[in-house]
């Protein structure tokens, strides 16, 4: 197994126990909700501290149900996934194409100093019925 095979594994590992370890070892069965997000948690924090606080905003579009709340934040998540992905297959492509000109470049350039371009020598004129006839 490759150096970079490993890490791929150990990464995925480390992944894979962030989801499963928070439902294996009940974290959250104390709460209503176990599982809230951060705005909903900083709001019953302020609410229990200050009962009297009124927040600055308000939100511009208030879903009518949290499934669809989770499903936009799911659609937003996957929208921002597939731009970075684009991102970074993108200038993955970039850098092998320019690897690969490079590399085209440098052995026309090696053909060209022992020979012609196809690497066969010669005064360049052809044979009958060649391409220098």
């Amino acid at each position: 197994m490759s150096r970079n095979a490993k890490i791929n594994t150990l990464l995925l590992l480390i992944v894979a126990a962030l989801a499963v370890l928070p439902l294996a070892l009940g974290l959250g069965d104390h709460k209503e909700e176990p599982f809230t997000g951060a705005d909903a948690e900083a709001e019953t924090a302020i609410t229990e501290l200050q009962p009297d606080y009124e927040p600055w905003f308000s939100p511009l579009y208030e879903p009518p149900s949290g499934e669809i709340e989770s499903a936009l934040f799911a659609l937003q998540a996957a929208l921002g996934a597939g731009v970075l992905a684009y991102y970074f297959g993108l200038r993955r492509g970039r850098r092998q194409g320019a690897a690969r000109a490079g590399a085209d470049e440098s052995d026309a350039g090696a053909a060209t100093a022992t020979g012609t371009a196809d690497g066969r020598g010669g005064s360049g004129g052809g044979s009958a019925g060649g391409p220098g006839a």
